[in-house]
């Protein structure tokens, strides 16, 4: 649903950049969001994320930001906590939301308490690769090896034995110093755009590897896809609202994909949830979202128009409202809040 608030006449801050290992991603994808913004009459700015992300917000007088990061401190609670300090209204998910969806374990615990089918997994410390063979056991192969809090598929790699683990396991803790071990599934790989709770429709991807690859997601070419995917009626509604199970299992707002394998034997599983989705030439929510019947400068004003402030369970729709909030004054937080999240 659109917000009755328009933010036409104030200056909207692009915030890209960041300090992951997807930082070039999230600055094709900003930029892709403040050319269209400018275009369409919008008072727009680039901010380059950085560690004084803070000051550059204050020298600017961003009144809104439209999140356009990716990865670590950009799509993990990070920059939105700190906008939630600051009052700003944003785009995407709330603090709790993009915490959980980047933290992949997290994510496959609240997942399972919901009854939403995901591949079977274990976690590893980096004590453990001195006993990796005896940890590893009877899980079989071959296996996926994931970062915990990682996105993009960065630092991902699939595994046929002991060897590989161990190469593959040493690698993802560059990146992160915790790793999940992911039951290697064999099937369809499909991905579920979902707009303010609606799941627009879902894209099957074949990537040029045997997996969807950092590569694969950011390189034009990569992976052919078919949209919609090629499933019966049935089952292509059933993959959508298992999708948007996810999203809402997760608390998430604004847009997200959802990650999912459908196995030869028939079942579908969830693999993991972006809560802010790449907009760059090979990324596949604007063309779902074209699918649907948006053009990508409709998409970038309908996620627009959801910025809000989240820490309260409750959206604050005007700058004036969101500056009216603070910590020792709840009696205006509640009277300035448009309605519930």
């Amino acid at each position: 649903m659109l917000s009755n608030f328009t933010f036409k006449n104030r200056k909207i801050g692009v915030l890209m950049g960041g300090l992951s290992a997807a930082r070039e991603v999230s600055i094709q994808t900003g930029e892709a969001v403040y050319q269209t913004l400018v275009d369409r009459g919008y008072k727009a700015t680039r901010i380059f994320v950085d560690r004084d992300v803070d000051m550059a917000l204050r020298q600017s007088g961003v009144e809104v930001a439209f999140v356009a990061l990716s990865g670590r401190y950009g799509e993990d609670g990070c920059i939105q906590g700190m906008l939630e300090l600051m009052g700003i209204p944003y785009t995407g998910s709330g603090v709790t939301a993009s915490a959980l969806a980047m933290n992949k374990i997290k994510a496959k615990e609240i997942l399972r308490l919901r009854n939403l089918p995901t591949p079977p997994y274990y976690v590893l410390h980096p004590d453990d690769l001195d006993n990796l063979v005896s940890v590893h056991g009877s899980f079989g192969f071959p296996a996926v090896v994931k970062p915990c809090s990682l996105g993009s598929s960065v630092g991902l790699g699939v595994v046929r034995n002991h060897h590989e683990l161990r190469v593959a396991c040493e690698e993802a803790f560059l990146f992160d110093g915790t790793v999940m071990v992911e039951r290697f599934i064999n099937g369809m790989e499909i991905q579920v755009a979902i707009l303010n709770n609606r799941a627009l429709g879902a894209v099957e991807v074949i990537p040029d590897t045997d997996y969807y690859s950092y590569k694969a997601k950011t390189t034009r070419g990569r992976c052919e896809v078919h949209l919609p995917a090629r499933l019966s009626e049935v089952r292509y509604r059933g993959v959508l609202t298992q999708a948007l199970k996810a999203h809402q299992a997760l608390g998430c707002s604004g847009m997200t994909t959802v990650d999912m394998v459908l196995s030869s034997e028939g079942n579908e599983y969830i693999l993991e949830l972006n809560s802010l989705p790449a907009f760059t030439p090979a990324s596949l929510a604007p063309k779902l979202a074209h699918g649907a019947g948006l053009e990508f400068g409709d998409l970038v004003e309908t996620i627009l128009d959801s910025a809000a402030l989240k820490s309260r369970g409750e959206e604050v729709d005007s700058v004036q409202d969101a500056r009216a909030i603070t910590l020792n004054e709840p009696e205006q937080a509640t009277a300035g809040a448009s309605g519930p999240n």
